[in-house]
């Protein structure tokens, strides 16, 4: 055992998934076919709606990334088993997706839970202004109490553009929302010191602080026929949370109640962050990204956001350069102090059209209605703090 995981009871980690005020869930597609006949598993999935609307009813926002769609659109279009070209794959997904979002919708429902679909590729999570569009997407259904069900466009991702598994795409859409819980349900208990299946009396790591080379090498490939991740990938999906602040856990997905067994301290492996989604988001935007242009602002906004106030359209006195909105920026004082940086919700020829203006009146300066904030709090750091 390393230095880096523990074999001590988990008994503080229950907690975790109770606390994480916004919670990812990823399910394999192990866990929702029936691999014999090739349909839903309807039961289990009745099982784990009953289980996300417990979590929203004590106040969680929750979404899911699910897999499945290709299985069970295979199914429904009658492939055989030789027909796995690029194109009959896509057709696959095309139609099983249908048929999962309206498992979703329809299982949740029962439960008076609102349900969207959202269909992402790797380009998505890459590419700055689709990310953008992509995040406003979840934060918003978050904000209103829907459960995004999200999986690959593999109805279009051609191999270079696409993830390959549902447990890194699940980590990006963990990280992109700033979850603080990512829970990836499987076949197995989590992550063991060995191949469970090869060695029997394999000890369980439970808590991971650090992902090192030596905890990559006990991870083993997929052993299902549906499955494509593996726990290659759940350690993967690991290494992308924990710098974004956010805990990861593997856990037991055939288990009864499995959210409800990792709350009780059911056998599970806990990927531990250092830090917060909220600091790791802040750490990113002070340190990560190269500002495109300068907001100067009045000492009125100064003392707003001194106060954790966002930036408002009326302290804006001047703007300095050309970005784009998403981008950095700096702000600084009139006398040429910097204050902040933060990620700018409009273009600089937009600020330009409404700096010293109330957000009231931005709607007929440019045409449509956007943010009332130029930067949100949540996207503004002081410099110094």
């Amino acid at each position: 055992m390393t230095a880096n995981s523990e074999k001590t009871p988990q008994t503080a980690q229950t907690q975790r998934l109770r606390d994480a005020r916004r919670v990812v869930i990823k399910v394999g597609s192990s866990l929702l076919v029936d691999f014999g006949a090739g349909h839903l598993d309807r039961a289990w999935l009745e099982s784990l709606a009953v289980e996300i609307a417990r979590l929203t009813g004590r106040g969680q926002q929750v979404a899911v990334v699910s897999s499945g769609a290709i299985a069970l659109g295979r199914k429904y279009l009658g492939l055989a088993e030789d027909q796995r070209r690029l194109e009959q794959q896509q057709a696959a997904a095309a139609a099983g997706q249908v048929l999962l979002a309206h498992a979703y919708q329809e299982l949740l429902g029962q439960h008076g839970v609102k349900v969207a679909q959202m269909l992402l590729t790797l380009g998505d999570t890459e590419d700055r202004r689709r990310y953008l569009n992509a995040r406003s997407t979840l934060e918003t259904l978050l904000g209103v109490g829907v459960v995004p069900v999200i999986n690959e466009n593999d109805s279009v991702a051609t191999e270079e553009i696409r993830y390959g598994d549902n447990d890194r795409l699940a980590a990006r859409v963990a990280a992109m929302c700033s979850a603080d819980c990512l829970v990836l349900l499987s076949d197995v208990d989590g992550l063991f010191e060995s191949d469970p299946a090869a060695s029997p009396d394999a000890a369980l790591i439970p808590i991971v602080h650090n992902i090192t080379p030596d905890i990559e090498s006990r991870a083993g490939a997929s052993g299902t026929d549906y499955g494509s991740g593996g726990m290659i990938t759940k350690i993967a999906a690991a290494k992308i949370c924990m710098p974004a602040g956010c805990a990861t856990v593997i856990a037991n997905g055939l288990k009864s109640r499995p959210l409800a067994a990792i709350e009780e301290d059911a056998p599970c492996t806990w990927f531990l962050p250092s830090t917060t989604p909220s600091i790791a988001r802040k750490r990113w935007i002070a340190g990560s990204l190269v500002p495109r242009g300068v907001l100067v602002i009045d000492a009125g906004a100064e003392q707003s956001l001194a106060n954790g106030k966002s930036l408002l359209p009326v302290g804006i006195v001047r703007v300095e350069g050309r970005f784009e909105r998403g981008d950095s920026v700096v702000l600084k004082n009139d006398a040429g102090n910097d204050l902040a940086r933060g990620l700018v919700a409009y273009s600089s020829d937009e600020v330009s059209l409404i700096k010293g203006r109330r957000s009231a009146d931005t709607e007929a300066a440019l045409g449509y209605r956007g943010r009332d904030e130029v930067i949100h709090r949540d996207n503004l750091v002081l410099i110094g703090s």
